[in-house]
C-alpha cells in the first residue's frame, strides 16, 4: 500500500495512514510519484545487475539508516502481477531498512519499460561502483542481446569509453572458473583481461592466486615461452635505470596501457605500447593524433 508523500490526506482517516493500491486506472506522471510504501510491498528487480551484496556493507547502511533514517527514495515500478512494486534502483537500500526495522521506506514510482528498468539499474551502480566486474560485463551484455544495442550507442547511454565497454565485455569469454575468480575478487579484471584466449586461463588463474602475481608479472608470463618465471621479467624490469622506469610509468599513466622502453645504443631505444584489442589501437591513433594537432 502506498501513501502519495505530496499529496495533503488530512482528516481522511485510516485509509489516509496506510494508503491506497495502485491500480492500472491510476495514472502517473512521467517524472514519477513519491510515497510511502510498506516493505513488504516491495520485491527484488528482475534486471538488477548486481547479485552480491556484502554482509558488511549491509550492517553499514542499516546502522546509518537507524540513526538518520532513508534519505534517498528507492526507484520501483508498479507490479501488476503482485499488486505491489518492483525494485529498479535501490535494491541494497531496501535490504539494509529490513535490517534496520523499518516498517515503510519513501519510494518514487515510475511506468518503465524493462528497457528502462535495466538501463536505469546498470548506470545508478556503475555510477555508485557498487558492480563487480563480472555484473557491469553481465548487465552490458544483456542490454545488448535484449535490446539490440550497438556498442557504440551502449558508451554514450552509460557514460563509459567504448575501450572500457569492450574490455569489460570480454571477461566473459573467460572459462566459468576463472570468471568465479574474478566476480568473488580473488582475480582482478586486469588479470582477467590478460588471460581472456588462453587455453592454460585456469591454471594461470590458479598461480595468481597462490603467488599473489600482479598484472604486469602475469602479462609478462603470457607473453614469454611457457616456462618462463614473471619473476624474472620483474628483475629485468628493475635492471633499467630509474630515469627509464620513471618515463615508462608516465606513459602508462597517461596511455592507460602498458607502455615498454628498451634503450639501444647511443640515445636510441625501442618503445612499445601493447594494446589489447582494436578499440585501444583506434584510442592510441587519435591521442598522437590528438598530440600532433592532425
Amino acid at each position: 500500500m502506498a501513501v502519495p508523500l505530496q499529496k495533503s490526506r488530512l482528516g481522511r482517516g485510516l485509509a489516509s495512514l496506510i494508503g491506497e493500491p495502485v491500480t492500472a486506472q491510476t495514472p502517473l506522471p512521467a517524472e514519477g510519484e513519491q510515497r510511502l510504501v510498506a516493505l513488504d510491498q516491495l520485491r527484488g528487480g528482475a534486471f538488477n545487475p548486481r547479485k552480491d551484496f556484502k554482509e558488511e556493507e549491509l550492517a553499514e547502511l542499516a546502522d546509518s539508516i537507524r540513526q538518520k533514517g532513508l534519505v534517498q527514495p528507492i526507484l520501483v515500478r508498479p507490479d501488476p502481477a503482485t499488486g505491489g512494486y518492483e525494485i529498479v534502483a535501490g535494491e541494497r537500500r531496501w535490504r539494509a531498512s529490513q535490517r534496520a526495522g523499518l516498517h515503510v521506506v519513501p519510494v518514487i514510482v515510475r511506468e518503465l519499460s524493462d528497457q528502462d528498468v535495466l538501463e536505469l539499474a546498470i548506470i545508478e551502480n556503475v555510477q555508485r561502483a557498487d558492480l563487480n566486474a563480472i555484473e557491469e560485463a553481465t548487465g552490458y551484455s544483456d542490454l545488448i542481446e535484449r535490446f539490440g544495442y550497438t556498442q557504440e550507442k551502449l558508451a554514450e547511454v552509460i557514460g563509459k569509453s567504448r575501450s572500457h565497454l569492450a574490455n569489460t565485455l570480454r571477461l566473459l569469454k573467460l572459462p566459468p572458473y576463472v570468471i568465479e575468480l574474478v566476480r568473488s575478487g580473488k582475480v582482478s579484471s586486469g588479470h582477467g583481461r590478460a588471460l581472456v584466449g588462453r587455453a592454460d586461463a585456469e591454471v594461470l588463474a590458479e598461480r595468481i592466486v597462490a603467488q599473489d602475481l600482479s598484472v604486469r608479472d602475469v602479462e609478462a608470463l603470457v607473453q614469454h615461452a611457457p616456462g618462463t618465471d614473471p619473476a624474472i621479467s620483474a628483475r629485468k624490469a628493475r635492471d633499467k635505470d630509474p630515469d627509464t622506469r620513471s618515463f615508462e610509468k608516465e606513459l602508462s599513466d597517461i596511455l592507460g596501457l602498458k607502455v615498454e622502453i628498451k634503450r639501444g645504443s647511443g640515445e636510441s631505444g625501442l618503445l612499445t605500447i601493447k594494446y589489447s584489442n582494436f578499440d585501444q589501437l583506434d584510442y592510441i591513433k587519435m591521442r598522437i593524433a590528438g598530440a600532433s594537432g592532425g
